[in-house]
């Protein structure tokens, strides 16, 4: 589980060379990470491994997906040490809805100290087939994030496409954000936005201060595209949804996010970051 580690001068040198960090016109320099279920193929096999390639590939901020939860909490604890020694945070995690029950609410937060991260999200749902079924989330989820705030974390969640498809004459990402409070994270999804023909930027600018984190994903009609488009190469307006974001969306920080592509995992990884960097400097 852990192959030839790299330094930290190395690492260090690697971060110099490329610059992450983004400036819009007086803002505030706003980072960009990796949602870790980018290379979850290489992740499944390898915890400490993937951490490092990623850090060596440049990114100073992760995100891990739901199998964190089942980790040890020693193992837990030398991913954070590994972490630490890389200079990457983990700001926030993906999770499964049965992890904001409350039989799982303290494991999470303990998970999420050990890590150091700001936000537990919840990742999916389900499909509950009506109104009523996602008023019900939004009241499990502001439940939960009633007992994140005091232990310094806060809740989220995730969209995906089916969140911005019309139910019963409303959006169910509506319900969830009429539903849960004002420092409730909606972690944006762009590509599964577009893929339902809804405005991410629109989206942005109806949930002031709430998009504090967006997961840059592309997406484009037509076969063999889809999702394994790389970032920049679908339909997102990227330029507008950054504007958006950071001129009132509240966005703390960007991931990026791939469900596959042409390339190799870590390959498309790192395009996807060069072409983040050409946009963004």
């Amino acid at each position: 589980m852990s192959p030839n580690r790299i330094s930290r001068r190395s690492f260090l040198a690697v971060a110099a060379a490329a610059p992450l960090a983004t400036r819009a016109a007086g803002a505030t320099l706003v980072p960009v990470g990796l949602e870790l279920y980018s290379v979850r193929d290489i992740l499944e096999k390898d915890v400490l491994g993937t951490v490092r390639a990623v850090a060596q590939i440049g990114y100073p901020i992760v995100e891990f997906y739901a199998p964190y939860f089942d980790w040890t909490e020693d193992f837990t604890k030398q991913v954070r040490a590994l972490l630490d020694d890389l200079g990457v945070r983990c700001r926030s995690t993906h999770n499964n809805a049965s992890v904001f029950q409350p039989e799982n609410l303290q494991k999470a937060i303990d998970r999420n100290h050990i890590l150091g991260t700001q936000f537990v999200v919840m990742a999916s749902a389900g499909s509950p087939k009506n109104l009523d079924g996602w008023k019900s989330i939004a009241e499990t989820l502001t439940q939960a994030a009633g007992q994140f705030r005091p232990a310094g974390l806060r809740g989220g969640y995730h969209n995906h496409k089916l969140e911005f498809v019309p139910l019963e004459g409303r959006r169910p990402i509506e319900v969830v954000a009429a539903n849960t409070p004002q420092d409730f994270l909606l972690q944006l999804d762009v590509g599964t936005c577009c893929e339902a023909g809804s405005d991410p930027v629109a989206w942005i600018r109806a949930n002031p201060g709430r998009i504090r984190s967006i997961h840059c994903k592309d997406w484009a009609p037509g076969p063999g595209k889809g999702y394994k488009v790389l970032f920049g190469e679908g339909i997102a307006p990227w330029a507008a949804i950054f504007q958006a974001a950071e001129n009132g969306g509240g966005v703390e920080y960007y991931l990026i996010e791939q469900e596959g592509s042409r390339f190799a995992s870590l390959e498309t990884v790192k395009r996807c970051l060069a072409t983040w960097k050409t946009m963004r400097t």
